[in-house]
């Protein structure tokens, strides 16, 4: 099996695991089971680290079926940084990945003996930083906000392994609105959904190298360079738009605001989890959120998209054609016409599944574009914030979005590796001619 199909397989025989435990009779609260599609919905949705719902994970899901749910989170999760680091290390030259692995950055070079140490060390990140936020919120929900000690626990463990991932489900009905103003809550859920959207490769190389920035590679640097003009540039566009909402930031204080204006921001990108209602907010602030839920997290990573670095890349190409230059450079280096391809590539394809995608959803339901457009990005993206509609989709339309999770999921990273295992060298080419451009 190619390293493509090994990903599609794997993740739908996830998914279909999950949705026959999710249709057990002790998976939901109730006599009876849970419906297909509502299992088949979750399943996916926990799998990919979506967090978009058709029902209440807390009060629809029993306690079996909340730990199948965090369970499917963790695999999902961790195989699709443990892929994508992998892979995405994964440039230059054809990978024969048959017989042996040879994953390269521009100085350190990863065989088939070091798989199982860069596996290893996933794990310790991955695990560290999940205990790490679950003691956080379990201290501040035990002697906060007074809960009992084994809901702390739980509570604290299931939103830990969620923010990490950037999966978005959440225990309570209103996701975290009803913290908004508390940052002991806030900021551990945001921290850990920051590090889980940088992409494996990138804390890889922060943790060989910390104190020696000048040695990251350029994919690192531009990660962690768009990372944080997008995390800034959004806050301020969603504070300014709405700052004076009485639905959504005005009834917060200036703290509150501040708080859910950065969290906004970067939950968009990656999370699913708010601290707002994004039905309430004005459709402006939905199409800043579609931009950055588009954008998406670090390659490598759990968070969907396009992916920060081809973002990035994209800008290159225009501010390079923009001053005449010849080749898209960064940090003191060219960025080969491959990686600029690929980009456009992927962007095309991605552009085009969710435009498609987007007229088949205002086809099977009656709400507007704003609210279609949004949800198909939400999924495609794999970000799991809802202007609150997908509960009262039809089932045609709820088996739309789990396919667009599905797609989400695995379609970049299956086309990113196809892309980098077709290229060859051609040995010669053919006469130039321009066509006209615009």
């Amino acid at each position: 099996m190619s390293p493509g199909q090994a990903v599609l397989v794997g993740f739908a025989a996830t998914i279909l695991l999950g949705t026959a435990l999710l249709m057990l009779p002790a998976a939901h609260h109730g006599p009876g089971r849970a419906g297909f599609v509502q299992a088949l919905f979750t399943a996916t949705s926990a799998s990919s680290v979506t967090g978009l719902t058709v029902v209440d994970t807390g009060s629809y899901w029993s306690g079996f079926g909340q730990v199948i749910i965090l369970l499917l989170i963790q695999v999902g999760g961790f195989g699709i940084l443990s892929a994508g680091a992998l892979l995405v290390l994964a440039t230059g030259g054809r990978i024969g990945l048959r017989t042996r692995m040879l994953a390269q950055t521009e100085s350190n070079a990863l065989t088939l003996q070091d798989l199982r140490r860069v596996l290893a060390r996933i794990a310790v990140v991955t695990f560290g930083v999940e205990l790490l936020i679950t003691f956080a919120l379990f201290g501040r929900l035990l002697f906060g906000h007074d809960y009992a000690f084994g809901d702390a626990a739980w509570f604290g463990l299931f939103h830990g392994v969620s923010a990490f991932y950037g999966a978005g489900f959440s225990l309570w009905e209103d996701s975290l609105i009803r913290f908004a103003e508390d940052a002991a809550i806030i900021v551990p859920v945001g921290v850990g959904v920051i590090i889980g959207g940088l992409g494996f490769p990138v804390l890889l190389e922060l943790w060989r190298n910390h104190r020696r920035p000048s040695r990251w590679s350029l994919h690192t640097k531009l990660t962690l360079a768009g990372t944080v003009l997008l995390l800034l540039g959004g806050m301020v566009v969603f504070a300014v738009i709405e700052w004076e909402n009485g639905a959504t930031l005005g009834a917060l204080d200036l703290h509150g605001k501040i708080i859910s204006s950065w969290f906004q921001s970067l939950t968009t990108r990656s999370a699913g989890f708010n601290t707002i209602d994004i039905g309430e907010m004005r459709e402006e602030s939905w199409v800043v959120a579609n931009m950055l839920m588009f954008i998406g997290g670090g390659s490598g990573s759990t968070a969907g998209g396009i992916k920060v670095v081809t973002f990035i890349v994209l800008v290159l190409i225009v501010i390079t054609e923009a001053r005449g230059g010849r080749q898209a450079e960064a940090f003191g280096r060219t960025i080969p016409s491959a990686t600029l391809r690929q980009a456009l590539s992927v962007t095309f394809i991605a552009g085009n599944t969710v435009a498609v995608a987007t007229l088949a959803l205002m086809a099977l339901t009656p709400f507007s574009f704003e609210q279609c457009l949004f949800e198909v990005i939400s999924a495609f993206s794999i970000v799991g914030l809802s202007t609150g509609i997908t509960p009262s989709l039809p089932e045609s339309a709820q088996l739309l979005l789990t396919g667009l999770m599905y797609v989400g999921r695995v379609g970049p990273l299956t086309l990113v590796l196809a892309l980098a295992l077709r290229e060859h060298q051609r040995m010669y080419d053919y006469p130039e001619e321009a066509p006209i451009i615009g």
